[in-house]
């Protein structure tokens, strides 16, 4: 998939994608999407604000979309390889298990350990690394082992995937003005995009949110081309080491720009949520943190969408997150 270009992402394909999403034997679930006025969450703007509450997904993140349509395009029982830092190797195992396919996830060292528990109670091998060297046990594997890598990002079928929440999120609200979505290597970011313009949403303003130590795409915006770095934040999900290449593509012709939240800010945005009675990860804030914190400007009025992507946090983990 490493040279397919933006123009590949139309709406015929993502309306296929969305049905083989819909229609998967590991159970997408439709999420809610509620309105904010009828939850106890604060807010200072007078808009109409909904949240879609990804977090309640199947395997707790949004992950399990992007993860149907790719196996749902692979042989079964294939061998797969992946990089991960919890969420996407979460579902990947899932569907591993279902499909009968031998898998293995690459984790970060950083990566939280429960992730890492849990994938491996679903059959799945896990192999933890530096960051630095993750794609070269990816490379081990592929070379020794005949494995073939999935990426958790920068894969066509998995943004495609992924774009099934930009079309839940329209037939709840067919024209929102702003949506406001995470973005670590920017698969979701890029399919929700792409799904709410390509649906003829030309007006709507999509923003992605990143922490200020893994700002990979807002990094990419500013040089115009995908960069790396050294990516640190409490919100692991969004910290890979790069922004994916067709991601940035499509999100620079589909998104309107890149803000970012610190980490004191998603660790409130968790404490918040929280109290409200959701339970929602670090990674899975951001978009709520970017809004409650007033980075996104001219809101007043608006017709917004929020999206909180997943709710895997463990209960010490939490914990932490409590004033």
């Amino acid at each position: 998939m490493g040279e397919v270009s933006a123009d590949a992402v139309t709406l015929d394909m993502l309306r296929e994608a969305r049905e083989t999403v819909r229609s998967s034997p590991l159970g997408v679930i439709n999420t809610p999407m509620i309105a904010w006025s009828q939850t106890t969450l604060p807010l200072s703007i007078s808009c109409n604000i909904h949240i879609k509450l990804e977090n309640m997904q199947r395997t707790g993140s949004f992950k399990i979309r992007g993860v149907a349509n790719q196996f749902a395009r692979r042989p079964t029982g294939g061998c797969f390889v992946t990089i991960s830092a919890g969420n996407y190797g979460k579902s990947f195992a899932y569907a591993s298990k279902h499909f009968g396919s031998k898998g293995k996830v690459v984790m970060p060292e950083t990566a939280p350990e429960n992730k890492s528990i849990f994938i491996q109670s679903l059959g799945v091998e896990v192999e933890r690394a530096p960051t630095s060297c993750l794609i070269n046990v990816v490379n081990r594997c592929v070379q020794e082992d005949n494995m073939t890598f999935l990426h958790s990002f920068d894969d066509l079928d998995l943004i495609a995937g992924h774009a099934s929440l930009g079309m839940e999120v329209l037939e709840v609200m067919p024209e929102p003005d702003v949506v406001v979505v995470c973005c670590g290597g920017g698969g979701l970011l890029a399919g929700v995009a792409a799904a709410i313009k390509l649906s003829g949403c030309s007006k709507t303003k999509i923003y992605g949110v990143e922490p200020e130590g893994a700002c990979t795409m807002y990094k990419s915006f500013i040089e115009k081309k995908p960069v790396e770095m050294d990516s640190k934040s409490i919100a692991s999900g969004l910290a890979p080491p790069f922004a994916g290449r067709l991601p940035y593509e499509l999100c620079q012709r589909y998104v309107e720009g890149i803000v970012l939240v610190s980490d004191e800010e998603i660790k409130a945005a968790v404490s918040t949520l929280y109290r409200s009675g959701l339970v929602v990860e670090p990674s899975g804030s951001a978009a709520f943190a970017a809004i409650v914190n007033n980075k996104i400007l001219e809101l007043e009025g608006k017709d917004v969408v929020c999206i909180l992507t997943g709710g895997n946090i463990g209960k010490s983990e939490l914990l932490n997150f409590q004033d």
